[in-house]
């Protein structure tokens, strides 16, 4: 008996349009699990096109870390008068 494996399916209404999360399918494989996704999301044309990942190949990213710290990048994380005056400061020029 074959293991059954998940597969996540994906499908793009139109040209053009982002794919979004259809649903899964359950198969022993990648060529019993496109036939499925074929005739679950795609028969009746409702899909202009389809992927088809093994659920073990998707990966979830709940933490974003800064990592470059580029607080320029975000409006309320840069204010160049701060910055003027921390340069200011450390030149010496600091106006009283």
């Amino acid at each position: 008996m074959s293991a059954e494996h998940v597969f996540e399916v994906f499908r793009q209404e139109r040209k053009g349009q982002p794919f979004q999360h259809a649903g899964s399918v359950t198969a022993p494989d990648g060529r019993f699990a496109e036939i499925y996704a074929r005739e679950q999301y795609g028969r009746r044309g409702e899909s202009d096109a389809l992927w088809l990942v093994p659920r073990e190949a998707v990966a979830e990213i709940d933490r974003f870390v800064d990592e470059f710290d580029l607080k320029y990048r975000r409006v309320d994380g840069y204010s160049i008068k701060e910055r003027l005056k921390e340069a200011r400061e450390r030149a010496g020029t600091v106006e009283g």
